[in-house]
């Protein structure tokens, strides 16, 4: 995992650019970082190897596959041992529906992030997978009706937009 490391104004342009268009050019990607095309490949694998560059992802549109619905699930469990909470994210790993997992703190232990194709197919997740599931003690869910703003990553702080 990435620790906190010093980047300079041309890493921060080049995270900037990437974010945006990770299919950019190295080329392209070095004019917009006002650096020649080899050095810039050099900062981007150093960035890849420290772990800062996670990966390169296509942005599918989901309903395009048929994928209808998004749901958030609010998860809680009977047991916060940490055994339990690596088991319940092992498990939710494996359920392609399940987007997202973020463990919680407060009242409750995980949030997850669902797609599915329609709201019986969610609904035959959730009964059938979700709810039963070991450990889980109540799921509370709310439908997303449209979303306003989707961006990957992260700011990165000193580079103007």
């Amino acid at each position: 995992m990435a620790g906190k490391v010093k980047l300079d104004a041309v890493d921060r342009q080049i995270l900037t650019d990437l974010q945006d268009d990770g299919r950019m050019t190295n080329v392209d990607l070095a004019k917009r970082a006002g650096i020649s095309a080899p050095p810039c490949l050099r900062r981007v694998r150093v960035l890849e190897e420290e772990g800062i560059i996670r990966g390169y992802h296509a942005d599918v549109d989901p309903e395009s596959l048929g994928y209808t619905v998004q749901v958030f699930a609010f998860v809680g469990l009977t047991s916060q041992a940490e055994a339990d909470l690596q088991q319940f994210e092992d498990m939710v790993s494996a359920w392609p529906q399940v987007r997202e997992c973020h463990m919680l703190m407060g009242e409750t232990d995980f949030l997850l992030k669902i797609v599915a194709h329609d709201w019986d197919d969610f609904q035959k997740f959730l009964t059938s997978r979700l709810t039963p599931a070991p450990n889980v003690s109540h799921v509370k869910t709310a439908l997303a009706i449209r979303s306003a703003k989707n961006m990957p990553g992260v700011p990165v702080d000193g580079v103007d937009d």
